[in-house]
């Protein structure tokens, strides 16, 4: 196939574009849907990705993969019952993965105080609910 393309997104502005070199596809026999030819062909497809030795990754790209994810990503696609349309599935599914991993953390918490108004809720809450709780008691004469 071709050098596959990881769209931009989150911590990938310009997107990704790793060579086709890089990627190591194995093919075996799916154990899932199939018709006559279920026990013949090999369409299950297992796609591996070593972002240690990528050259499509820059030092700081690589340094995050690498602190996610330790060792080669590897993707197995096996629903469909064409080689071709898994071996696209398992593609799509190894450029998620690598934009989920490029991706930024998310920012930190700034724990807030509550305000004086929901303090004052709270407590007009509480207060209600005593009285009727105090009102269930036995009728006194």
């Amino acid at each position: 196939m071709k050098d596959m393309r990881v769209p931009p997104g989150p911590g990938l502005p310009e997107g990704l574009v790793i060579p086709d070199s890089e990627l190591v596809e194995r093919f075996s026999r799916s154990p899932g849907p199939g018709g006559q030819s279920v026990n013949t062909t090999d369409s299950r497809v297992e796609l591996t990705w070593d972002p240690s030795a990528s050259e499509a990754l820059d030092e700081s790209q690589r340094a995050r993969v690498l602190a996610r994810s330790p060792g080669p990503i590897l993707v197995v696609s096996h629903e469909q019952r064409s080689q071709h349309r898994n071996r696209v599935a398992a593609r799509e599914r190894l450029a998620l993965r690598i934009r989920e991993l490029l991706a930024p953390p998310p920012p930190t918490r700034r724990p807030t105080k509550p305000t004086r108004g929901s303090k004052e809720r709270r407590l007009d809450a509480k207060r209600q609910r005593s009285q009727t709780k105090q009102l269930r008691g036995r009728v006194q004469d």
